[in-house]
């Protein structure tokens, strides 16, 4: 997780997962030619739209390596390069990329690197409520961390980052240590259902096996997110319905939250 710069305009001082805005060059050929284990038409079909669903992928996995130094990239068969084998050298690219004097299509190519998503899975989706400074339609997605990448904040919009069990970052959120806004509080209550990321992730990969259509969703106050065993008692619906700003339905929900974490950091 990542704290935002107490100066942002969007949730200062909060701890989020890295993330950001899609870029238009987040659906160049440069950077769709780039990806390994997923089409535009295979994400468009799990996203239900009509086309550039690939570009979610691409800005999520290039937001991870710009804001927490995170690269899910493979070697690419054709041309040959191994993420693992320059460290250094990814380093100075990333501040070139954040700089905007590198696009990360040209981090990838000049590397011999492609985006490697197959197993990069559709989790949530959220929409910031109106009255927000800024407002975010906003896809979650998870995947496993690449083997070897402990990650590291970019010192500008984010001012520090550790890796947390998501049980404990709730109880640092109970005792006001921690501070959380409202998609990434209702996560972290679902993350802390699974012993193990390894289990999130296998419920995760299930949930989104069919390459040709949606998964199965459910509410999650005015967000949407994948159906899990644990929902077995809720309503689940194929697809992704649109989204609009439900004021009253997020407070009751915030205003639960806020007992829940009373009660704990009582206890």
């Amino acid at each position: 997780m990542l704290r935002r710069n107490p100066r942002s305009v969007f949730g200062p001082g909060a701890f989020v997962f890295p993330g950001g805005a899609i870029d238009p060059a987040d659906s160049d050929d440069a950077a769709t030619t780039r990806v390994l284990g997923l089409d535009d038409r295979e994400a468009c079909a799990r996203l239900g739209l009509p086309s550039g669903g690939l570009r979610i992928w691409i800005g999520a996995l290039r937001e991870a390596f710009e804001e927490a130094g995170i690269l899910l990239a493979a070697r690419d068969a054709n041309r040959g390069g191994d993420p693992a084998d320059a460290e250094a050298d990814l380093a100075a690219a990333r501040v070139a990329l954040n700089a905007g004097a590198l696009s990360f299509a040209d981090v990838l190519s000049q590397r011999g690197l492609v985006l490697d998503v197959g197993e990069v899975f559709l989790f949530a989706h959220w929409l910031t409520p109106e009255g927000a400074p800024r407002r975010y339609d906003t896809w979650f997605l998870v995947a496993p961390a690449p083997h070897g990448q402990e990650g590291s904040h970019d010192d500008a919009e984010l001012v520090h980052s550790e890796w947390v069990r998501p049980s404990d970052a709730l109880a640092r959120y109970a005792a006001g240590d921690l501070d959380l806004i409202f998609p990434t509080l209702r996560t972290l209550r679902v993350l802390a259902l699974f012993p193990t990321a390894a289990a999130l992730l296998d419920e995760v990969r299930t949930a989104n096996a069919a390459s040709d259509r949606p998964p199965l969703v459910v509410a999650d106050a005015s967000g949407r997110r994948v159906a899990l065993r644990a929902d077995s008692e809720t309503p689940a619906v194929r697809g992704w319905p649109a989204l609009t700003s439900q004021p009253e339905l997020d407070g009751a929900a915030f205003l639960a939250e806020q007992e829940l974490a009373r009660r704990q950091g009582v206890a």
